[in-house]
């Protein structure tokens, strides 16, 4: 049976792993713009929605893990977890930009909307890229949580006391 480390691949780099975001993530969220028109003909669009952006958040972390951040495997629930954060976060980050403009400007045109709408989900990708790569995905915490060995202190018996100097110097 193959082990968790022996499946990792090598990681990409930040840009190659940013343009794999991109596309599984744009990707994914295009075709869920698509999926919530479609099941919103047969149920109310709120619930349409929240049901497409659960499937959705669940198809990115998995493509994320597998190919984004060179997992080589499946998410674990605990990817999935922070993952739906990060996605709950962005969304949090969109809907205060926009209640942001709808309080300073009294009629915004749609071309406005979209600029701000599309300013922060950029802002909020950016940062959801940043907190999946560097938190969700990242390499070595888990594995240097359980292989970690214990560190034993060495105790030298000295024929005198150390001084200052020798302390200062061993720190």
């Amino acid at each position: 049976m193959e082990t968790a480390q022996g499946r990792q691949q090598a990681a990409p780099g930040a840009f190659a792993a940013f343009a794999r975001f991109v596309l599984c993530g744009g990707g994914v969220g295009l075709a869920s713009s698509f999926a919530v028109v479609a099941l919103a003909s047969w149920v109310p669009w709120f619930l349409a929605n929240a049901l497409i952006t659960v499937v959705s958040t669940l198809l990115a972390t998995e493509l994320h893990a597998r190919f984004t951040f060179g997992a080589g495997g499946r998410a674990t629930w605990r990817q999935h977890a922070q993952s739906a954060g990060s996605a709950a976060a962005a969304y949090a980050v969109t809907c205060g930009a926009m209640l942001a403009l709808q309080q300073l400007v009294a009629a915004p045109g749609a071309v406005l909307e979209q600029v701000v709408y599309l300013s922060a989900s950029a802002l909020a990708g950016v940062a959801r890229f940043a907190v999946l790569r560097l938190v969700v995905f990242a390499r070595g915490r888990s594995q240097a949580a359980t292989t970690a060995l214990p560190v034993h202190a060495t105790v030298a018996l000295a024929s005198a006391p150390a001084g200052p100097a020798e302390l200062c110097h061993a720190a």
